[in-house]
């Protein structure tokens, strides 16, 4: 059995890569080939989450799950808020193969599919990019978002940790050779931007329609249960919206839930999802105009996939 830790997650999975396995994952999911159930979930007595995610890859191929633990009280300690394993397993015998750290892999290939969207929503002629949250996840979007618009040479970071949005600031920029600067407010990070990527563990939203330019691309990531949210109920409304997954959206999303049991929206706000727009089956953006929204919930697929390559390949 092959054991994958951290540091060969994070030499082999590199941005290009993890991109091109995200186009698969969501491709074969929305093909039908790979298919999944809505993670399971149990709420420990404080809030933390201990989850169960499995995938199947299609016949001749795998399966696995990422038992992961997500502690939101974590955040600027030495410990990440997302920690865990994905096990995978071949499919003829059912016998187990290896296991990957799914730490290192989530940090990766969320902010892949965020490009993987981006790529496929944003205006082409994107340059100003504001990320709101430092963490792990903040800086797996950066290296995304660069390489799927080359073009962006303007970067704003807010955290609600000053000192988390300035090390961002400071580090990411050196590492990447572009401009970054640590704002003080969300407003401050939002003005003129092109892309934004949410990536908070806030409960309430954070970003309001009066907060966003006509033609920005949105990836909302942070919330991932039914009763939180990081986009306002008007910023909803105005945008044309997209999935990672319809069921986990239907599930777990509070950025979609919330304004849908408000009324604002109906189902068919839902324009489809990320796999749907790579195969051609649902229009993107219409004009420049467009405020575009994509909700990744973070799928098990999007998991074993990556799983698959750091371990049966070399």
């Amino acid at each position: 059995m092959r054991i994958v830790e951290s540091a060969e997650v994070y030499e082999r999975l590199t941005t290009g890569k993890c991109l091109e396995l995200m186009r698969e994952a969501l491709t074969l999911l929305e093909e039908g080939t790979a298919t999944q159930p809505v993670r399971a979930s149990d709420f420990l007595p404080h809030g933390e989450l201990f989850a169960f995610m499995p995938a199947y890859l299609g016949e001749h191929d795998c399966f696995g799950c990422k038992i992961l633990t997500s502690f939101p009280q974590n955040a600027g300690t030495s410990y990440p808020s997302f920690m865990g394993y994905v096990l995978l397993f071949e499919a003829e015998h059912g016998s187990m193969v290896g296991m990957a750290d799914s730490t290192s892999i989530t940090a990766i290939r969320t902010g892949c599919v965020s490009g993987v969207a981006t790529d496929l929503l944003a205006r082409a002629d994107a340059h100003v990019l504001a990320i709101l949250g430092a963490g792990a996840q903040g800086r797996g979007h950066l290296p995304a978002m660069l390489a799927v618009r080359p073009g962006i040479d303007d970067v704003r970071i807010y955290d609600v940790l000053p000192e988390a949005a300035e090390h961002f600031a400071e580090e990411e920029g050196a590492r990447y050779g572009v401009p970054v600067r640590a704002c003080a407010t969300v407003e401050e990070a939002v003005a003129d931007a092109d892309i934004i990527c949410t990536v908070t563990p806030a409960h309430d939203p954070i970003l309001t329609r009066a907060m966003v330019k006509p033609g920005c691309h949105i990836n909302a990531v942070g919330a991932y249960t039914p009763d939180a949210r990081e986009i306002a109920t008007d910023l909803v409304a105005d945008a044309r919206l997209y999935a990672d997954e319809l069921d986990a959206l239907n599930a777990e999303a509070g950025d979609y839930l919330i304004p849908l049991a408000e009324g604002a929206i109906t189902p068919d706000h839902v324009l489809g999802t990320a796999g749907q727009l790579l195969l051609g089956r649902v229009p993107g953006r219409t004009s420049e105009d467009d405020i575009t929204m994509f909700e990744a919930l973070g799928l098990a697929v999007e998991d074993v996939v990556c799983a698959r390559y750091l371990i049966c390949e070399k």
